[in-house]
């Protein structure tokens, strides 16, 4: 069992981890933290998809060097990957772009969204080429890039959490640390409405996906969120 630990700057206080294993198409998993004050960033969820080639070249974790100023992201994050990215600057410090090939998620969405932190501290951009596909965690990495492209072509994809309880984010209010977590994270990317894409990525369950074309994904990262309307997500959502 894979377990992730948090931090809280009101220590001590009681933590609780939760790893749920969803059907083959998605998983993801929330850790829930009872405190006055807390740093909550979620574990891990991935999403099933087609598959494109796979470039070559150097690997570190989930990264493959394909260039003296381009890595592509090929697989699954994970506790490890913060590292593997910061050993891969190290010996290619001239990487400018990450390529986002195929990108299925993560499996602890506490270092997924360090490394999204990593990625933006380096200005580092991301682009999703014609045939890329970017799904459920992964989404939280493209919207690291300190300039964020897609082509025509590439996907993405994503859908709620779920603890071990059976819960998802509709069950918690907004202002919960699962939940903050999250918009918080999208604000500090700069999203224009952070809390707008969140009900949007939970208007589907964790045992389903909603996949976004290229045009629908540049509706939201432009300056201005497309109109949705919001589903009954729970307390807390408008």
């Amino acid at each position: 069992m894979h377990f992730v630990a948090m931090r809280s700057l009101a220590a001590p206080f009681l933590a609780l981890v939760a790893l749920i294993a969803a059907p083959a198409q998605a998983q993801r998993h929330v850790t829930v933290i009872v405190a006055e004050w807390v740093e909550a960033e979620g574990a891990g969820r991935f999403v099933a998809g087609r598959g494109p080639a796979l470039p070559e070249g150097e690997a570190f974790g989930p990264f493959r060097v394909i260039g003296d100023d381009r890595a592509a992201l090929v697989d699954a994050t994970d506790a490890a990957s913060p590292r593997q990215f910061a050993a891969m600057l190290a010996r290619h410090p001239g990487i400018a772009t990450i390529e986002m090939v195929e990108c299925p998620g993560t499996d602890d969405d506490t270092a997924n969204l360090a490394l999204g932190r990593m990625i933006r501290e380096r200005g580092i951009a991301t682009h999703v080429p014609a045939g890329g596909s970017v799904r459920s965690g992964a989404v939280e990495l493209f919207l690291a890039g300190a300039t964020r492209r897609i082509d025509d072509g590439a996907e993405f994809a994503v859908h709620s959490w779920r603890d071990s309880d059976g819960r998802e984010a509709g069950d918690f209010d907004v202002d919960a640390a699962p939940n903050r977590a999250y918009i918080e994270y999208y604000r500090e990317m700069g999203l224009a409405d952070a809390q707008a894409f969140y009900a949007m990525t939970n208007s589907v369950p964790n045992e389903g996906a909603r996949w976004l074309t290229a045009a629908e994904m540049r509706e939201w990262i432009g300056s201005k969120a497309p109109s949705i309307a919001y589903l009954d997500l729970g307390a807390g959502f408008p």
